[in-house]
């Protein structure tokens, strides 16, 4: 921002100049640089300097502090040095491949899951009208058709705009290339005849309709509905547009960096990562046939204990062709007959979480999640709810290899590919009238999956998240609060704001902080806590106005202008969000008593950090006093602080 202009030119400045920083982050309040050589950094006038709070010299970081308005003073500091903005990238969680995995694809799905559930809830609306008797002719079926089926058929774009933010890229780019995979033209040409085929007579076997510069174009069963190519393809075209943007001239990087993007991208994404998803498929059908074959009750357990993961990859197109074809060549599929089933699984662990779900927001969005997946439409579900969790999904897909054992061991197929959810039982009454068994199978197999899913999920699934308690006039802490103040003789005058205790542990006065810029109150005046549970609940109705990406630190703004800040230990940003799970966005209107953040004490201490935790009132200069509790044991939702006007 321009106006931060002159503040972050004497910055670069007074540090030594861009040619002595190694590289520059923010928190949530400070400007954090790695010099080559502090003493070029002229501290004393930076100290001095308007805008500047002070300078902290920490742990091989030369800090200067600026207050809630880091994130423009950052964005300008980066401008004017011509500094990489470190940034740029979001930092995906370390540790195994299954967490980054979760990681990435509930940071991708997260923001669009209330449209994703309202579509999945018209499209079984749909459904009811199909089995009401209206024809798929009909403009009321063709128009809610539309409005529920469209966000699953070109579910690529949307993850693309995610996607693009995850990995920090345009997103009108993302959207270029996600448009060129999903591009009409790329199906049409298949529908000739083949030039060549690749790989004859193996799972590898490839039909090739035209080329690329003399290189075969494999195109599959194309990209709509799918998740892991537009992915993968995203994250590619994300390198290179780092790459150029870091490269080309400020006078063309805006045209020609999307332009080297889209080139090299769309090719690259057609080219490579479609057949690998194409084979991938192929390789999964050869394995699940050859298994039917061997034993139909170790083929049930199997396809229907691993198919959430499947659809997940795209690896299912490798069956729905077998199965197509089953139908087509008997009148009759077994693999269609696992697969319907495994949706209930799902729906019925996420019962059992939104039961035990103390945040109400959570089980807010989790009943029409539920709704979607009965009528089969399970991925508001998976992203919002049963994969971050891990647990619940997991046994989910348990849930899918016992209804999927059941299935094989009597044999169960069906009639047609039908619907889903709820509506795909029809597929199972034989059009002959001579067979019913295998639609009461069905119905057992539905139960049994709802069941199973259910009952492991409630016993085993622990909910993290802190108690939510909404009142219409106040919250349960306020009430809490108000009898501390009796019970201490305090004066309640209708202009304070009352601060309730964010977490539980023991009291410690700011003046006690092993940091300056807290201990010398430049921040504002406020109480410290040495946490004993590793929970931040929200210490008044407001509006969260800051959090740190990394979870370290939140600002809230109360319903009566109070700016109160929570910083988890001391420099604790340095561990990059390991340790720490956020639960609410910058935005969000939050309650007392609200969960906010976790973090994980003894992680923090082993690393060396301090769990000492500062509540301040950052706006103190509006106040006349900030009365302070005398308690030493503090718990959440106790009373803290009263600031008085």
């Amino acid at each position: 921002m321009e106006k931060y202009n002159e503040l972050a030119t004497d910055i670069i400045k007074h540090v030594g100049g861009s040619g002595n920083i190694k590289d520059v982050r923010h928190c949530i309040t400070r400007l954090r640089f790695h010099l080559k050589d502090e003493n070029k950094a002229d501290t004393e006038f930076l100290k001095q300097r308007e805008g500047i709070v002070t300078v902290v010299q920490s742990g091989g970081q030369y800090q200067v502090v600026i207050g809630n308005h880091v994130p423009d003073v950052y964005e300008e500091v980066v401008k004017v040095g011509q500094l990489k903005d470190d940034t740029e990238e979001e930092d995906i969680t370390e540790g195994s491949l299954i967490n980054r995995f979760i990681d990435l694809m509930s940071g991708i799905f997260q923001p669009f899951l209330g449209p994703m559930s309202a579509a999945g809830m018209i499209k079984g609306l749909v459904a009811i009208l199909a089995v009401a008797g209206v024809s798929e002719t009909d403009g009321l079926y063709i128009i809610l058709n539309a409005a529920g089926d469209a966000f699953f058929q070109f579910l690529p774009i949307m993850i693309a705009v995610t996607t693009a933010k995850k990995f920090k890229m345009n997103v009108f780019t993302a959207l270029a290339l996600a448009g060129a995979m999903l591009y009409p033209t790329l199906l049409d040409v298949t529908t000739g005849d083949a030039l060549y085929t690749l790989f004859s007579g193996t799972v590898f076997e490839s039909p090739i309709y035209t080329t690329f510069l003399g290189l075969p174009v494999i195109l599959g069963m194309g990209y709509y509905q799918t998740v892991i190519p537009v992915i993968l393809a995203v994250w590619l075209a994300s390198k290179f547009e780092h790459f150029f943007k870091a490269r080309l001239h400020a006078n063309v990087k805006s045209f020609l960096t999307p332009f080297m993007v889209l080139l090299l991208a769309v090719p690259l994404s057609i080219l490579i990562i479609g057949p690998i998803a194409t084979w991938g498929s192929n390789l999964v059908g050869a394995a699940f046939q050859g298994l039917n074959q061997f034993s139909p009750i170790l083929f049930g357990m199997a396809l229907g204990g691993l198919w959430q993961i499947l659809v997940m990859f795209g690896l299912h197109w490798g069956l729905v062709p077998l199965g197509i074809i089953e139908l087509t060549n008997t009148g009759t599929s077994s693999i269609f007959s696992i697969v319907n089933g495994v949706s209930f699984a799902q729906m019925g662990a996420l019962i059992a979480m939104v039961l035990k779900m103390k945040d109400s927001k959570k089980r807010a969005l989790g009943i029409p999640a539920i709704i979607s997946a009965f009528f089969g439409v399970t991925e508001p579900s998976i992203y919002g709810f049963t994969l971050p969790a891990k647990l619940p999904f997991y046994l989910s897909c348990v849930g899918g290899a016992i209804q999927g054992l059941y299935l094989g061991l009597f044999g169960v197929l069906t009639y047609a590919m039908g619907g889903l959810g709820i509506f795909s039982i029809p597929a199972y009454i034989d059009p002959s009238g001579v067979n019913s068994s295998h639609v009461w199978h069905y119905v057992i197999s539905i139960i049994i999956a709802t069941i199973v899913g259910f009952i492991l999920t409630y016993l085993f699934y622990k909910d993290k998240g802190g108690a939510v308690e909404e009142t219409t006039e106040a919250s349960a802490t306020d009430t809490v609060v108000n009898n501390q103040l009796k019970s201490q003789n305090k004066n309640v005058v209708i202009n304070q704001e009352i601060v309730a205790s964010p977490l539980t542990g023991e009291t410690l006065p700011l003046a006690e902080v092993p940091d300056s810029v807290f201990s010398s109150l430049a921040m504002g005046d406020g109480m410290a806590i040495i946490p004993k549970v590793g929970e931040i609940f929200s210490p008044v109705n407001g509006t969260v106005t800051t959090i740190f990406p990394t979870g370290h630190a939140i600002g809230i703004t109360s319903e009566n202008g109070a700016e109160i800040l929570v910083h988890i230990g001391m420099d604790t940003v340095q561990l990059e969000g390991k340790g720490f799970e956020k639960f609410v966005s910058d935005g969000d209107t939050v309650v007392a008593g609200e969960k906010l953040i976790s973090f994980d004490i003894e992680y923090i201490k082993e690393r060396g950090y301090s769990t000492i935790t500062p509540v301040i009132v950052t706006n103190t200069d509006q106040y006349t006093d900030i009365v302070k509790t005398d308690v030493k044991e503090i718990s959440s939702g106790d009373f803290l602080l009263d600031t008085v006007k």
